[in-house]
């Protein structure tokens, strides 16, 4: 069960994902070698990626380790109810899509420089790096273990030695690619990521299609009848969360998923580093579309590995069924055959471009932030030289601070910090987008209130919430503080960030700081207002 390569197909695999991984070192070191180190092209390629290209990079921004391995996972677990959490990727594009041609225009990057429209000084810079550093973490380590957990899987030990021994290795190796990689060597990485992605995803359906005769039907019916649960498997209620705290539960969870994801610090960075605000818009339709071939894919490719390897094997190997794509290429193709030890091998090496991609992405946006926001709006002028300097090093700083956490919570569920990064997002970040972007009387107060008042909400509910205690799937199941009857702290984080938000902005002495109506044009057409020239007759 814990051995599904086998010994005949290891030593080829390893070898050929060895050779991968050192030729992808060659590339991104021989793309970070022609960026200049100035931070306008270090962070955003001075604005000069095209739409089209743009559009691709966004869209395997959305395949991450945890999105490449855990769809599928859950939808080969729990069917029908994995499917529907499938679909908030596409969802949260369209959320994106209403909000990044304003974020584009308001002429910023970070998220310090958005919040900055609506008040001055560097509060709002910090809170804004507060809420990056809150919601990268937390990621960081989830992307690391699951790389640590698929790498000891690959080399056929599943121990917990091994799999700490593998997540710091990968860490570390993934660290080095962040530190050199900019803007433009991460978007050439992604791009790179989503076609063989795409490309593998697809030659694994059509496979575990063929054993079927090429019938759909027959699928979902190997799937359904191979199940942990044959009887509700294609029907509502078999995700554990669902069955336990109840059906609003469940609705929270979408809620967070899809407001969360949408305003990822990351995601804020590619869409600012559009040429215009228009063409960010047609970046993100092109990532809309491309993203739902990507999302049908991963939805067949988890109804696939039901049907084909069966959910007891897949949660015996492991319980939250991120295995599932490496055991289905695994079975679709006979023991000892050259396919199958050529679709294993292209299977890993998707999860090491996946882990690579993604964690130099959120680490390169915080670090970003750390030093666009803070460190060069001090009261001292620093120089690009030394705000470069600062960027690389908290790349470093981030990734070692990640993989310590990684591994000291690898025994640990790790749904939490997935739980608390997205709602983070939903509740710090999304509210005072919205305010920024369409109420006038927003101001510093109400955006630092919703800020700190959001993230403290998510962090308390979050330690007293059952995905954190006195439940089966928590991470400390035999204790019991689990007060607050949910597993997202968003149910009641995101209305509560609006609803101080509007106090704290209500409540303020001081009249806004900026004039809405010259922002409000500005993230409209995407030009500041000028000066009417004086007439010199009157």
């Amino acid at each position: 069960m814990l051995d599904p390569i086998g010994s005949d197909a290891r030593r080829p695999v390893l070898v050929a994902f060895l050779i991968f991984m050192g030729l992808c070192s060659l590339w991104l070191f021989t793309l970070a070698s022609g960026e200049q180190d100035t931070p306008e092209r270090l962070y955003i390629a001075d604005r000069s990626l095209s739409p089209v290209f743009n559009g691709l990079a966004m869209a395997g921004d959305q395949i991450s380790v945890v999105t490449l391995l855990a769809v599928p996972g859950t939808i080969a677990l729990f069917g029908y109810d994995g499917f529907t959490f499938a679909l908030d990727s596409l969802i949260m594009l369209g959320v994106l899509l209403l909000l990044g041609q304003k974020i584009r225009n308001s002429g910023g990057y970070t998220l310090g420089d958005i919040f900055s429209l609506r008040a001055k000084g560097s509060a709002p810079r910090i809170a804004a790096t507060v809420a990056t550093l809150a919601i990268t973490i937390p990621v960081l380590m989830i992307q690391l273990r699951a790389a640590g957990d698929s790498t000891a899987l690959l080399i056929g030990i599943s121990t917990d030695g091994a799999q700490v021994l593998c997540t710091v290795l990968m860490g570390f190796l993934v660290a080095c690619f962040a530190a050199v990689a900019g803007f433009r060597g991460n978007s050439f990485m992604q791009v790179a990521k989503l076609l063989i992605s795409l490309a593998t995803l697809a030659v694994v359906t059509l496979l575990a299609l063929r054993k079927f005769e090429w019938h759909p039907g027959a699928v979902l019916t190997a799937a359904e009848e191979k199940s942990m649960a044959p009887d509700h498997y294609l029907s509502p209620g078999g995700w554990p969360y669902t069955e336990t705290l109840g059906s609003l539960n469940t609705f929270g969870d979408h809620i967070v998923v899809i407001l969360g994801t949408a305003v990822m610090p990351h995601l804020i960075l590619r869409v600012g580093a559009s040429r215009t605000g228009r063409e960010a818009q047609r970046s993100m339709s092109i990532a809309t579309l491309v993203m739902g071939v990507s999302v049908f894919l991963l939805i067949a490719v988890g109804f696939a590995a039901a049907a084909v390897v069966g959910g007891t094997k897949i949660g015996a190997v492991d319980a939250g069924g991120q295995a599932s794509p490496i055991l289905l290429a695994s079975d679709v193709l006979r023991d000892g055959s050259t396919g199958r030890v050529a679709l294993i091998t292209v299977m890993a090496c998707v999860v090491f471009l996946a882990v690579l991609t993604t964690v130099s992405s959120v680490t390169f946006a915080a670090a970003v932030s750390i030093a666009h926001d803070i460190f060069a709006r001090g009261k001292r002028r620093r120089s690009d030289t030394q705000e470069v300097r600062v960027q690389r090093v908290s790349l470093v700083v981030l990734c070692a601070v990640g993989v310590s956490l990684a591994a000291a919570v690898h025994r640990y569920p790790t749904e939490f910090l997935i739980v608390f990064s997205l709602s983070v997002a939903a509740s710090c970040i999304f509210p005072v987008l919205i305010y920024s972007f369409f109420w006038q009387r927003f101001n510093r107060r109400g955006l630092l209130w919703s800020v700190y008042g959001g993230l403290l909400l998510c962090a308390i509910l979050t330690v007293f919430s059952p995905i954190v205690s006195g439940t089966d799937f928590a991470a400390w199941p035999e204790a019991s503080f689990n007060w607050y009857p949910y597993q997202t702290p968003g149910l009641v984080s995101v209305p509560a960030a609006f609803i101080l938000g509007w106090v704290g902005s209500i409540t303020a002495p001081e009249e806004p700081e900026i004039d809405f109506r010259n922002m409000q044009y500005r993230i409209l057409v995407g030009n500041p207002v000028e000066p009417q020239a004086t007439d010199p007759r009157r």
